[in-house]
């Protein structure tokens, strides 16, 4: 064999990223170097993996779609290796593959991580950002070992293990009359225009909301990017619902949005992590399990205002 695990790893983030430069960016590695490993492997295998396309990046052939995929089996059995031997010597080692609800992710994840990698200094987290939809076949399909997100409609054979519990809010420009207010009611939002985080379970989620009082908003625009949605709302287009309170209360353009309590005894959203129920837990998922119960509760979430400390400052 002459090719390298390594010049695989390189064909892989250039082949999910379909990109030289996206490919450098996401590993740390040099554009050059990983137009080397590509070349080194077209070669010794005598195939064709990409077809350039100038200033548009790289697609997969044919051949070059179905080594990906045999590439990235092999990656993972080689990874194999270190839980094993994790399991043999007691040791944490080894890459985990974390998903994460992608509008958990940016305040999570970071500090998730980097605590993980701190405390078990032989390990790796991959992390990959994703709707509540993709995560749960995500887990299904082994891409991910694990994931941390919300409690919905989390189907059998899937295994959620709740940390937090996070109630809907509503989330309103500083220039807003409801800015004003301690409290406002589904109510009185639903004549309102609603800017919806427009994500496959979590929407329905928010629209449940409404539909258990009977009640119909009137939705002025759907955008499936969180920070879409709040800029929008900081410039005075309509309000929002949500259940993550970042510690920044600034939208991207610098323009403030203003939290107001959401009336009424309404279902929150739990976060929490979800694993595959069938399959062996190895020493390396389970030191992650225990890290994210340390990290992640009602008294404390990364990147985030946690219930028990806003309850604090609501107090008098």
């Amino acid at each position: 064999m002459r090719y390298t695990l390594r010049q695989l790893e390189y064909f892989i983030a250039a082949g999910e990223t379909g990109s030289i430069t996206l490919a450098s960016e996401r590993i740390s590695i040099s554009q050059p170097s990983i137009s080397t490993a590509i070349s080194h492997l077209e070669q010794e295998l005598g195939v064709q993996l990409f077809v350039r396309h100038h200033a548009q990046g790289l697609s997969l052939t044919p051949v070059g779609r179905k080594l990906l995929a045999e590439a990235k089996h092999l990656i993972e059995q080689a990874e194999g290796l270190y839980a094993v031997a994790s399991e043999a010597t007691d040791q944490v080692r080894g890459q985990l593959s974390v998903g994460c609800m992608v509008t958990l992710a940016p305040m999570i994840i970071p500090e998730l991580s980097h605590g993980f990698m701190s405390a078990f200094p032989g390990t790796q987290i991959r992390h990959v950002e994703a709707n509540q939809e993709w995560l749960l076949e995500g887990l299904r399909r082994a891409e991910i070992d694990i994931a941390v997100t919300y409690d919905l409609q989390i189907p059998d054979g899937i295994a959620f293990t709740p940390l937090a519990s996070l109630p809907a809010h509503v989330v309103v420009s500083e220039a807003h009359p409801f800015a004003r207010l301690s409290a406002v009611s589904l109510q009185e939002l639903a004549e309102q225009p609603l800017i919806l985080l427009d994500l496959p379970l979590s929407s329905e989620y928010f629209l449940a909301l409404f539909l258990k009082e009977g009640l119909q908003p009137k939705i002025h625009s759907r955008s499936a990017h969180q920070e879409v949605v709040r800029t929008m709302v900081a410039n005075g287009y309509g309000y929002t619902l949500a259940n993550v309170r970042p510690r920044s209360d600034l939208a991207l353009d610098g323009r403030r949005v203003v939290k107001v309590r959401l009336a009424g005894d309404h279902r929150p959203m739990v976060i929490g992590t979800a694993t595959v129920s069938q399959f062996k837990k190895s020493r390396l998922l389970q030191a992650f399990e225990t890290h994210c119960r340390s990290f992640i509760s009602d008294a404390y979430i990364p990147g985030m205002v946690a219930p028990a400390v806003e309850r604090r400052m609501k107090k008098p």
